[in-house]
C-alpha cells in the first residue's frame, strides 16, 4: 500500500512548483484547488517520512542494545510509535472523496409533524449555525420559507470556508455525514397535556458546485417568477421576485425568494441547482458516492431515521455509528464535532477496509 508514496511525492514536487508560478494565482479557483491537494499530499508525505525515520532509528537502536540494554527498551518505545505512524498513514492514503474539500450547501425540511417538525428544523438550523460559527464558517441562507409558530418548513443555506481548510476540515467533507432524516422526541410548545411526541425533519448536504465545475445551457432553463409569500401563505413582496428554475433535462426544480431582488434570487437559485446536478453527475459517475448519497434524506419518514435527539434524557443517538451521549443541550448548541467523528471514524474503518479486502 505504501509504494502509491512514491508517485505521490512526484505529484506533490509538481504541484510545489505549478504554486511558485505566479500566472496560477491569477486563477483564484484553481490556486484553491492546488492548495488543497499540496496540502493533502504534504500531510501524506510527511507522516510517511515520520515512518522511515522510525525504522531507522528502532534499527539502530537494536544494534546498539548489544552495549547497552537501554536500548532495547528504547527500540521497543519506537517501535510502538511507527506502529500508530504506519496506521494513520494508512488512514491517510485511503481515496477520499473528491468532494470533500469543497463548501456545502445545506437543506434543512420540516416533515412528520407538522409545526412541531418546523420548529426542530430551526432548532437544526441553529446547531449547524452554531457548529459553523466554531470552526469559523460562514453561513449564508440562501432561501427559507418559515412557519407560522418561527420555525422553518424549508431552509437552504451555503456553508464557506475561509482561505484553503486542512485536508478533511472543509464544510462538505464533515457536514455530508448530516445529511439523512433526524427524529425529535419531546413534549412541543403546541402539546397542552405534556405527551411526548415524535417528529422528523430531513437535511440533505450538498457540495457548492463552482461555475466551472457544472456547465448550465441557458436553453435548458425554464425560469418562472412569482410574488414571495411568508408564514401562511400570506404575500409579503409586492412584485414579482421570487424565482423558480426548472433544469428541463433532469427535472430538477430550484426556487428562491429570501431575496428582494428578482436578480438575486436567480443567482442563488442557480447557485442550488449547480449544487445539485453536481451531485447527480457524481452519482452516475461513481458507484460509491451514489451509495452515499442515496444514504441521504429522500422522503421525511421516520423510519428512515439516522439520528434521534431524545430531549427527555438529554440523549443524542447516531444509529449509524452506535454513538450515543447525554448531553444533547450542548451538541443543538453547536458541540457537534464528537458525533461527527464517529461518522468520520466508521466511514474510515469502512473505506479501508474495502481498500484491503
Amino acid at each position: 500500500m505504501f509504494e502509491a508514496v512514491e508517485g505521490l511525492t512526484t505529484e506533490h514536487a509538481a504541484i510545489e512548483r505549478q504554486l511558485a508560478e505566479p500566472e496560477i494565482h491569477a486563477d483564484a479557483r484553481a490556486a484553491k484547488r492546488l492548495n488543497q491537494r499540496y496540502a493533502e499530499l504534504s500531510r501524506i508525505i510527511a507522516t510517511w517520512r515520520e515512518w522511515c525515520r522510525l525504522g531507522e532509528d528502532i534499527e539502530a537502536a537494536r544494534e546498539l542494545a548489544g552495549e547497552d540494554p537501554a536500548f532495547a527498551q528504547e527500540a521497543e518505545v519506537l517501535a510502538e510509535r511507527r506502529s500508530a505512524t504506519e496506521e494513520h498513514l494508512r488512514r491517510l492514503l485511503v481515496p477520499r472523496d473528491p468532494a470533500d474539500g469543497k463548501d456545502a450547501i445545506l437543506e434543512v425540511k420540516s416533515g412528520e409533524g407538522g409545526e412541531e417538525s418546523a420548529l426542530f428544523a430551526g432548532d437544526l438550523l441553529r446547531m449547524y449555525t452554531r457548529y459553523a460559527e466554531a470552526r469559523r464558517w460562514a453561513v449564508e441562507v440562501l432561501d427559507a420559507t418559515e412557519s407560522d409558530l418561527g420555525g422553518y418548513k424549508s431552509v437552504t443555506v451555503a456553508v464557506k470556508a475561509k482561505g484553503t481548510p486542512e485536508p478533511g476540515e472543509a464544510p462538505f467533507g464533515l457536514l455530508k455525514f448530516e445529511g439523512g432524516v433526524h427524529r425529535v422526541q419531546r413534549v412541543p410548545v403546541t402539546e397542552s397535556q405534556g405527551r411526548v411526541h415524535t417528529s422528523a425533519a430531513g437535511v440533505l448536504v450538498l457540495p457548492e458546485a463552482e461555475p466551472l465545475d457544472v456547465s448550465i445551457d441557458e436553453n435548458d432553463l425554464r425560469v418562472d417568477v412569482f410574488r414571495s409569500s411568508g408564514p401562511g401563505g400570506q404575500s409579503v413582496n409586492t412584485t414579482d421576485s421570487a424565482v423558480r428554475i426548472t433544469h428541463v433535462p433532469t427535472g430538477i426544480v430550484v426556487s428562491c425568494q429570501n431575496e428582494k431582488s428578482q436578480l438575486q434570487n436567480r443567482e442563488q437559485a442557480l447557485r442550488i441547482l449547480r449544487a445539485r446536478l453536481l451531485a447527480a453527475a457524481q452519482e452516475e459517475a461513481d458507484a460509491e458516492a451514489s451509495e452515499a448519497r442515496r444514504s441521504q434524506v429522500r422522503t421525511v419518514d421516520r423510519s428512515e431515521r439516522i439520528r434521534t435527539y431524545n430531549f427527555a434524557e438529554n440523549r443524542i443517538s447516531d444509529h449509524r455509528t452506535g454513538y450515543k451521549a447525554y448531553n444533547l443541550d450542548q451538541v443543538l448548541d453547536g458541540d457537534l464535532q464528537p458525533v461527527l467523528d464517529s461518522c468520520v471514524d466508521a466511514d474510515l474503518a469502512s473505506r479501508l477496509a474495502a481498500l484491503e479486502g
